[in-house]
């Protein structure tokens, strides 16, 4: 079964606009995500399938009823931190105190557990090596934010990352990476966002089946924004306001489709489907997603 996500955030949140959208200017900005995350779960519904909803911490503090409506539908809510925080722009104490308090927000409101994380912008990297002990500390089963990440990068992804039991002297944790294609020695995130929104349905159709016949289980991801096309423009540089508003007006029908062609599940349910296999066979070698 494949993985779909959503990470809950708004339409000014992204990082290429902080520049234009300061964080003590948030409160003072349109609101939209409400309202596209309901879209999103109307197109679910209309195809009976269930997702997993990242949810910034902040988000769910303005908008506790759209959490608790979420979960009612039978979606798995898991954390994407609180405040859209660039992990390699925090010390261990601020990335701790950051995933804690987006994790007891969300767990307040929906009566359960949280077992996933996603780092904002997937900024999870080979220069936090801490990241991942702290989540394991604060109780997250699995984490969603390490890709193989393009050549030569360093903010984002770690080089041959896919998705596996994590061991570290403080316990295990499951990585559930977004997938990505090998294209000419290149690793494209080809299963959401920007790229779902930049390939022509039937490219990003062909490449997720290339992917589905290597035996890989699809972890596509999108935002609530993307399904916006009249969302407020913000300014900004020429590239991220290119990157941020292309193809807006096509994301809803490409979402239709994806959901027709390929089936999903949360996140969570196939990790602890695994994780069952796992304790059941003892083999570590082959405990893979």
């Amino acid at each position: 079964m494949h993985m779909l996500s959503f990470d809950v955030e708004e339409h000014f949140q992204v990082a290429a606009f902080w520049s234009v959208a300061r964080r003590r200017e948030w409160n003072g900005l349109a609101s939209r995500v409400e309202n596209n995350s309901m879209k999103i779960t109307e197109l679910l519904s209309e195809h009976s399938t269930k997702a997993t909803f990242f949810v910034l911490g902040w988000v769910a503090e303005r908008h506790p009823e759209l959490v608790k409506r979420l979960a009612q539908q039978g979606h798995e809510i898991a954390s994407h931190g609180y405040g859209h925080e660039l992990v390699h722009t925090q010390t261990p104490t601020e990335f701790r105190q950051d995933v804690r308090r987006s994790k007891q927000i969300l767990e307040d409101l929906i009566g359960k557990p949280v077992a996933g994380y996603r780092a904002p912008s997937f900024s999870i990297s080979s220069r936090t090596p801490w990241a991942i002990p702290v989540l394991i500390e604060e109780g997250y089963r699995y984490d969603s934010s390490i890709y193989n990440r393009f050549r030569g990068a360093t903010e984002t992804g770690v080089a041959g990352a896919g998705a596996y039991l994590i061991e570290t002297e403080v316990g295990t944790i499951w990585e559930v990476s977004p997938s990505t294609m090998n294209a000419c020695g290149l690793q494209l995130p080809v299963a959401g966002g920007g790229y779902f929104r930049l390939l022509p349905y039937a490219v990003s159709k062909m490449f997720l089946r290339s992917l589905e016949r290597q035996g890989s289980q699809l972890v596509m991801y999108l935002h609530p924004w993307e399904l916006d096309p009249e969302q407020p423009r913000m300014e900004g540089p020429l590239l991220s306001k290119v990157r941020h508003y292309l193809n807006l007006s096509k994301t809803e029908q490409r979402l239709r489709w994806l959901l027709r062609d390929f089936s999903f599940a949360p996140i969570n349910q196939v990790v602890q489907h695994v994780r069952y296999i796992f304790e059941k066979q003892g083999d570590r070698s082959h405990a893979t997603v």
